[in-house]
């Protein structure tokens, strides 16, 4: 079947910048696709890629939407490459939604009908993770979070000096209710011996006979390429490890699972590649898979929670807290692309 295909690049300015190991990430850039079939149904797909996570650059994407004609097909968005993930994310989740019929329009504008209000409807029960801000801006963040029914929360370290994070690490565990699950993200930023470091503090938190909060996991506390030694520490330490980086597309997943690890993968449908391969292997090994966000609009995040409704194993909060890190209205910003 022949789908008219249209795109339109999009901006997003953060409401504070997001400070990782990989630096400071103030606009978010992506692009929204749209598909018409010959009825005049119309599916959205979303490409948001991250380079710097192990995704194509935004030009690259830019580059490959520009040199597709006008009508395109599922043999098209089948052979799009492995070297364009988040592109393989976005066709095909627009495909999906147009053959699930789930995002729906007339064929006399295409801002009518379910195609932009659909999905704001809720469709799932997951539980989510908030995500705080890097540094002391934690201390008293994670209160609105908390208010707003987050009881898994997510901080970024490895910004700054081990000691003077550490500090700050102590101060938030004080202060959290008891009942709080916290992730420790480091995105690759740590050295070994500082990895140790941090696993050492978390085995003796979580080792407390005493209530206090629980430390989850720390994600990716080494450079991608560096499994071994992430397996090692996993068996040296109590606290999990969850990979993140080093599993940021299907293929790089399939290559640590034959590795050998059987811990914790963080997955970013939005930059992984294929829905349906990624479907493929994790039905097929069961993974203890965390879901999580790239932050992109609702477009992507609908077609990145349906992934995870379906394939999560454990009773685990997904990574997709990450609303009040924009400001405005979304409805009606989409709506103004077209």
């Amino acid at each position: 079947m022949a789908y008219s295909f249209e795109y339109r690049p999009y901006r997003r300015k953060f409401a504070r910048p997001l400070i990782t190991s990989h630096g400071i990430w103030d606009i978010r850039e992506g692009i929204i696709i749209r598909l018409r079939d010959g009825m005049g149904r119309v599916s959205w797909g979303e490409i948001a890629p991250i380079s710097w996570f192990g995704s194509e650059t935004l030009e690259q994407a830019l580059d490959f939407c520009q040199q597709l004609p006008q009508s395109i097909t599922d043999e098209v968005i089948f052979s799009i490459p492995d070297t364009l993930p988040a592109c393989q994310f976005g066709f095909e989740s627009a495909l999906g939604g147009m053959r699930e019929g789930v995002m729906e329009g007339r064929s006399d504008g295409g801002k009518e009908g379910r195609n932009f209000l659909s999905i704001y409807t809720p469709l799932f029960s997951l539980s989510y993770s908030g995500l705080l801000p890097a540094g002391e801006a934690a201390l008293t963040a994670w209160e609105k979070l908390w208010q707003q029914g987050y009881r898994t929360l997510k901080w970024k370290i490895a910004v700054d000096v081990t000691a003077h994070e550490l500090e700050i690490f102590h101060k938030l565990i004080r202060v959290l209710p008891d009942s709080a699950k916290l992730r420790l993200d480091a995105n690759g930023g740590l050295s070994y011996q500082e990895a140790q470091i941090w696993l050492e503090n978390c085995d003796r938190i979580n080792g407390n006979i005493q209530s206090s909060p629980t430390i989850e996991f720390i994600e990716q506390p080494l450079p991608v390429g560096e499994l071994q030694l992430m397996l090692t520490l996993s068996r040296n330490y109590q606290t999990a490890i969850a990979l993140d980086e080093s599993v940021a597309t299907l293929n790089q997943l399939v290559d640590c699972y034959e590795g050998g690890w059987r811990g914790i993968f963080i997955i970013k449908p939005g930059i992984a590649g294929s829905p349906s391969g990624l479907r493929q292997f994790c039905q097929q090994y069961q993974i203890d898979a965390v879901f999580s966000s790239v932050m992109e609009t609702t477009i992507g995040r609908q077609a990145a929670l349906q992934l995870a409704t379906e394939l999560t194993t454990k009773p685990r909060a997904v990574g997709f807290g990450i609303n009040h890190w924009f400001t405005e209205n979304e409805a009606t910003w989409l709506q103004q692309l077209w």
